[in-house]
């Protein structure tokens, strides 16, 4: 079978919501995913790992990272790159997307699988 190509607009793909706070759109290839995560300010995605290597591009707002014990905030325009296994979770300080590359293709994304970023809570709001 001969490899083929896909062009997709993301403006195609419907924003699926994962939570009140957080949607995601994703393009799967052969070996690659890349996911447009939107994050509502105080989106919280929970304390997870997985066997994908990760490289998160924030292109709009900031994401406060827990990875290995270390607090980083990351920002529009920087880079992290998350190796398989390493346990993370992620806060958004202000509304934000995220451009993730996953390899392989997440899986349990695909799947429908990820029930730990469905049911991700909502940090309380100040004055709540």
């Amino acid at each position: 079978m001969e490899p083929t190509f896909s062009h997709t607009a993301w403006d195609a793909i419907p924003v699926e919501a994962m939570s009140s706070h957080i949607g995601r759109q994703f393009i799967t290839g052969q070996n690659v995913m890349i996911a447009r995560v939107l994050l509502a300010k105080d989106a919280h995605v929970p304390m997870h790992s997985h066997l994908n290597e990760q490289v998160a591009y924030i292109l709009s707002g900031a994401l406060k990272f827990i990875i290995d014990g270390q607090e980083m905030i990351v920002r529009a325009g920087e880079v992290l790159c998350i190796p398989p296994h390493l346990p993370h979770e992620a806060f958004a300080l202000e509304d934000t997307v995220d451009l993730d590359i996953f390899n392989p293709p997440r899986q349990d994304w695909i799947d429908r699988d990820d029930s730990y970023l469905r049911a991700a809570p909502v940090a309380a709001k100040e004055g709540n």
